[in-house]
């Protein structure tokens, strides 16, 4: 997503902070419609991601800006994940929407690296644009799962046939 050219750069800052707390949010409110426990692990990971990146931004705004107002905008001027979802989306629709906010959140933050003026937070924005990459990733291979298996996300104890088990990353 294209960071709106007429925002400073502490504005850009709370925009990313406004994500991350819908982000949390969202995974947070999907763990209760799955009932996989592997998979919910993951979402309350994504969702603990979404409350630690939100401190790293404060902290950064704080440190940057310390003279400019530390209020993040009541609504995110990104979309949020599944603005364009049916009012009660199936799961495997909520995965694809956090999917592609994944992707939205990374190209924000690579962006607003290249606007921040000190190096410091352009290797803060860069690394954050780096993890969410690392979300996209682990929610591919759930997708990956939910199509081949459409009720993997559904049962508590997966199994076709014999029992299946993680044994990887």
């Amino acid at each position: 997503m294209a960071i709106d050219k007429t925002l400073t750069a502490w504005q850009v800052l709370g925009v990313a902070i406004r994500s991350e707390i819908d982000a949390a949010a969202f995974y947070t409110r999907l763990q209760g419609r799955v009932k996989n426990i592997l998979l919910v692990q993951k979402l309350k990971f994504l969702a603990l991601e979404g409350d630690h990146h939100k401190k790293i931004l404060e902290r950064l705004l704080g440190q940057r800006y310390p003279d400019k107002p530390k209020d993040v905008p009541e609504a995110s001027l990104m979309p949020p994940i599944g603005v364009s979802l049916p009012a009660e989306p199936a799961v495997p629709e909520l995965f694809e929407a956090a999917l592609k906010a994944e992707e939205t959140a990374e190209a924000y933050y690579n962006d607003a690296a290249d606007r921040v003026e000190d190096e410091a937070g352009r290797r803060i924005l860069a690394y954050l644009g780096r993890v969410e990459r690392s979300h996209q990733a682990m929610i591919r291979s759930e997708l990956d799962l939910i199509r081949k298996f459409p009720d993997y996300y559904n049962v508590e104890d997966f199994h076709i046939g014999e029992d299946l088990f993680h044994v990887g990353p």
